[in-house]
């Protein structure tokens, strides 16, 4: 994995498929982002619900939602991480 590639997810605490892809990202030894939403208070939630929307070009988002440099993933796709990660 290149250095510079940056790994963002959004995700929901309480989430298995955004636990999964967190303890995975975590066992590959990728550096990464996230928030829980959930945990948001009201403000920030909405403002990081647009965010996530506006990257991943729906009006719903679906959770995990994971950046990594241009490429979204929808789900936790481990085919498509490990794609992505040039693993």
């Amino acid at each position: 994995m290149s250095e510079d590639i940056r790994v963002k997810m959004y995700t929901i605490s309480t989430c298995g498929f955004c636990k999964a892809a967190k303890a995975f990202l975590n066992e590959q030894g990728i550096p990464f982002e996230f928030v829980d939403i959930d945990l948001l208070d009201q403000d920030e939630k909405r403002r990081v619900l647009q965010e996530a929307r506006a990257i991943a070009g729906r009006d719903r988002i679906a959770f995990p939602t994971i950046v990594i440099g241009d490429t979204v993933i929808i789900g936790f796709k481990e085919y498509e991480i490990r794609k992505a990660l040039g693993l």
